[in-house]
């Protein structure tokens, strides 16, 4: 299953409002969820061993939860 973006509200500043204070973070996963690439990976990645390919292919890091 792919991702279908919301571009409703493309044309409208004060939904790219949060850019302005975002960290490289936030402005690298924007891009990257957008990817139809990545999102037809993510869709393919069912089992732990695809989730590590995917983590490796798209220079993934996820942290821990304390």
């Amino acid at each position: 299953m792919r991702m279908k973006p919301d571009t409703s509200q493309w044309r409208d500043p004060q939904a790219y409002a949060f850019i302005k204070g975002a960290d490289a973070d936030a402005i690298a996963w924007e891009f990257l969820r957008r990817n139809p690439q990545y999102q037809q990976d993510f869709a393919a990645s069912r089992s732990a061993k695809a989730m590590r390919a995917l983590r490796k292919r798209w220079g993934l890091q996820f942290r821990r939860s304390a």
